[in-house]
């Protein structure tokens, strides 16, 4: 590296220089700041290293022209030698993308003002300097780090997740979902992969859709906890193996933990088969839950094959059930899930009266295609728009 280093003329030598020196200042005030996160340490450092080189990258024709592509190699190799970790070209590029990503995005922690809406903040207003020369006294740098570390709340491997999701809006959501939840890295890697965004915004009308990037899901009525299909790949189940109603309910309470994530926010499960009898007959409901946030019984019946009339006429006596004998004055109306593998809603539509609090929903056991649930959600977009003009 040192022999590269004599190649490097004059002002533009000297400039790599101040920079490589600029990761090592920044290096020694990131491990200084014991008080904050480790990984919101990582992610900010990693950030401002991004920064760096974009920034360096843009310093000029000549600049551009001396190192073009080999600047994240050089820049790698001398890192390296100054005892840097974790520093590979792989990385750099990461770490690049990162800002650039983020540069402009609104602060991954949303700060709402009185009415509850969610107020707009980006990164780079947080920054009180405009250009790398400043950061050259580590009271100022210290100062940078200090503002950035309160616009990002997920860890870095989190970051590098949500950067394999290109839709704004989409990433948006996840982030705050994420922050909100607790979600760890791999948490958050399955719910991209099972594509929760599309399929929430597919059950929702244009508007609605808006809120998800900027609210993330807000659960005020039954219908915003309803989804179709739920992904229940993590069963292992496979998808053309016969099996029964009860291997599928074994399966999902088995791994209740990955179930209660995908049925989503404030679920919590009370029984399986829970039995009522009236008229000297017994009768089980094969999942019970509660949600607290809709303060209502969940109760959810399984089916293997196709939705029939009967089954729905059958939810509706357990949902009359739990609403004249289980639930409180207290509490809201109990909903209704139908998960089945194909369901028709034109027989839902004709079987339950208007205003029912029963749900049909499709299930699969394999991960979504995230291409064709994109393409409906697009469909969906354009049905809204020739809607809106039309009126």
């Amino acid at each position: 590296m040192s022999k590269q280093k004599q190649e490097i003329p004059g002002e533009n030598g000297a400039g790599f220089d101040k920079l490589v020196e600029l990761f090592e200042q920044t290096q020694t005030v990131m491990q200084s700041q014991a008080t904050r996160s480790v990984d919101i340490a990582l992610v900010v450092r990693n950030w401002l290293f991004g920064w760096y080189i974009v920034e360096f990258e843009n310093g000029g024709a000549e600049r551009a022209e001396l190192y073009g592509k080999a600047l994240i190699d050089c820049l790698s190799k001398e890192l390296k030698q100054c005892g840097f970790n974790g520093i590979s070209p792989t990385n750099l590029r990461k770490f690049r993308e990162f800002y650039l990503t983020y540069k402009q995005i609104q602060q991954a922690e949303p700060v709402k003002s009185s009415n509850n809406e969610i107020k707009d903040k980006k990164i780079q207003q947080a920054l009180p300097v405009k250009s790398l020369s400043a950061l050259y006294t580590p009271e100022i740098l210290q100062s940078v780090t200090a503002k950035l570390t309160s616009c990002f709340v997920l860890g870095w491997t989190h970051y590098v997740s949500l950067l394999t999701v290109k839709n704004p809006e989409e990433r948006r959501f996840y982030e705050i979902e994420a922050a909100e939840n607790g979600w760890g890295y791999r948490e958050l890697e399955r719910q991209i992969n099972s594509a929760l965004y599309e399929r929430l915004a597919l059950s929702r009308d244009k508007d609605e859709v808006k809120k998800l990037s900027t609210h993330g899901q807000v659960v005020e009525n039954p219908l915003d906890v309803i989804k179709s299909p739920y992904i229940l790949e993590f069963t292992g189940l496979e998808e053309r193996k016969s099996y029964s109603e009860y291997d599928l309910e074994t399966a999902l309470i088995d791994k209740i933990e990955h179930f209660l994530l995908e049925l989503g926010k404030g679920f919590l499960f009370e029984s399986r088969q829970k039995r009522f009898s009236f008229d000297n007959r017994h009768f089980y409901v094969d999942l019970v839950f509660y949600n607290r946030l809709l303060r209502s019984y969940v109760i959810i019946d399984l089916k293997v094959g196709d939705l029939k009339h009967q089954d729905l006429g059958q939810m509706q006596m357990y949902v009359n059930y739990f609403d004249r004998f289980v639930k409180t004055k207290e509490e809201k109306p109990t909903i209704g899930i139908l998960l089945c593998l194909t369901r028709s809603d034109e027989l839902v539509e004709l079987t339950l009266p208007k205003g029912s609090n029963i749900y049909a929903s499709e299930y699969q056991l394999y991960l979504p295609s995230k291409e064709e649930l994109k393409k409906q959600l697009e469909e969906a977009h354009q049905d809204w728009d020739e809607h809106s003009e039309q009126n």
